[in-house]
């Protein structure tokens, strides 16, 4: 046990970099802004594994170890317990005067008839009688509830870590107003995180296809809550094409074929149309980033290429990029764009329009909600225009290329959750809170009797108890019971 208590200080002290700084997992802009701001020492950090400390061998040992304890504790403690409920209860002491809690009283009957009234006067008690004498106990459903309570947390502890080996999770930004999404394959997710045995070739299918998008704030921008109105199939209606309704909320999940989908947020989708100094347009809307979760508003960038150009090197460099910021409620000050409410409310862009080489056909990956900026410093991609526009303005380019801003639309970010182990994470957890209330409410008492024939043809009766665990509610209990064992006569009486 000490080495139990022990291992779970060290885990609860080795968790507390998770808790205190950024973490890979969840931020990886955050990290690298903390090494960077920390120096050496956050160099030092990074090399020990405080940025993924779940990760790390040295919190798997602890974690591990206390596995491997509370194991080793639980098996001897189980032999015990089952001998225990074998074993009869404890025989009288021979003095019970020294008992914690004790009475006695000489009675006008025989030695038989006073055990006999013990015996029925502790009925439902755990019992053995012999000469004179009766032993009893009580309350070991204590042990019994410690037991369940350690045993549930073995399971809760295999579970967890069964649903991290056979579960995923992964989340997609999808297009409100008709977009869709199937869970077929890790390439569908913008980000996905398998679990240990899962190589993504065997996900649960399923689709769905987001409809209308509504959102509701406060008067200072704070959202009351999300909804989306989709369609799904998954199981047979994939087969039959048959589609399914559900009002999807923040925290009221969809689920379907043992996965999880879960609504957590949404941003814009600006539009844009960009003509061509040959008159060929080119139409396009991509999700923006919200930059401020309060006001939403959003940076990105939307990128074409140009039209009708087969060689690709001068494709390469005549390649448009639109960038800059989405305000949902715009606010100016002079030329300066900002927004004030996260609502679409006349929206406006505050665009810059960049022309030359995008690096997207040179094999490496690229934000879609960025441009390459070692292009820009290079001088392969150069500014050519910036403008804030309402909706309907556009800028012209100084080539005769026109861009329009057309829209705004709603996006909305999903993720999908799959735990195939949840339902008996349901089950440990509930049991570890019987156990651990069965264990702090019952508690284990014993009480003796001993009958004794005096010379003068009475019986002297004594009554002892013990509270093995906390006395407190034992005195009542056992004044009740002495005073109905010992009922029919006082002489004597003390407690």
């Amino acid at each position: 046990m000490r080495t139990a208590l022990t291992l779970l200080f060290l885990l609860a002290l080795a968790a507390m970099p998770g808790a205190l700084l950024p973490q890979l997992s969840l931020n990886a802009a955050k990290v690298d802004q903390y090494v960077a701001d920390h120096g050496w020492w956050g160099d030092v950090l990074l090399k020990l594994g405080f940025f993924e400390v779940y990760a790390t061998p040295w919190f798997a040992a602890i974690y591990l170890l206390l596995f491997v304890s509370l194991v080793g504790c639980l098996l001897p403690r189980t032999w015990e317990y089952f001998k225990q409920m074998r074993a009869k209860p404890v025989l009288t002491p021979r003095n019970l005067s020294r008992m914690p809690h004790h009475a006695q009283a000489e009675l006008d009957i025989t030695p038989d008839e006073a055990v006999e009234r013990a015996r029925k006067t502790l009925r439902g008690w755990r019992q053995d009688s012999g000469d004179g004498t009766v032993s009893a106990e009580r309350g070991f459903l204590r042990e019994t509830g410690n037991l369940v309570f350690h045993f549930a947390l073995l399971g809760l502890l295999v579970s967890f870590a069964l649903g991290k080996m056979f579960g995923y999770e992964g989340q997609v930004i999808v297009q409100a107003n008709g977009g869709q999404f199937c869970n077929g394959g890790i390439f569908n997710y913008d980000s996905f995180r398998p679990g240990l045995r899962v190589d993504g070739t065997d996900l649960t299918p399923f689709c769905v296809e987001i409809g209308k998008f509504s959102a509701e704030y406060l008067d200072n921008g704070q959202p009351v809550g999300y909804r989306a109105d989709i369609r799904y199939q998954s199981g047979e209606d994939l087969a039959s094409n048959t589609w399914k309704p559900f009002n999807l909320q923040v925290n009221h999940p969809l689920r379907t074929g043992g996965d999880r989908l879960y609504l957590l947020g949404h941003g814009y989708t600006p539009t844009f149309t960009v003509t061509f100094p040959n008159g060929e347009k080119r139409t396009q809307g991509i999700q923006w980033l919200p930059s401020d979760q309060l006001t939403l508003a959003s940076e990105g960038a939307t990128k074409f290429d140009p039209p009708g150009i087969t060689d690709s090197e001068t494709r390469r460099k005549n390649q448009i990029a639109v960038t800059g910021l989405l305000a949902p409620t715009p606010l100016l000050h002079g030329n300066i764009l900002n927004s004030k409410f996260p609502a679409l409310n006349d929206p406006m862009v505050a665009v810059d329009v960049y022309r030359g080489d995008l690096g997207v056909d040179d094999g490496r990956g690229q934000s879609i909600f960025s441009i390459d900026v070692k292009m820009v410093d290079q001088g392969r991609l150069q500014k050519v225009a910036r403008k804030n526009l309402a909706l309907g303005e556009e800028i012209a380019l100084d080539d005769g290329t026109k861009v329009r801003f057309d829209s705004v639309s709603d996006w909305v970010s999903l993720q999908v959750s799959h735990d195939p182990t949840q339902g008996y994470v349901l089950v440990f957890a509930i049991l570890i809170i019987l156990g651990l209330g069965v264990s702090l409410t019952v508690k284990r008492r014993r009480v003796w009797v001993r009958a004794t024939r005096l010379d003068d043809g009475r019986t002297l009766v004594e009554v002892g108890g013990l509270a093995r665990t906390d006395q407190a509610g034992y005195g009542e209990e056992f004044t009740r019971l002495a005073r109905a064992v010992l009922s029919s006569g006082a002489s004597g009486e003390k407690s």
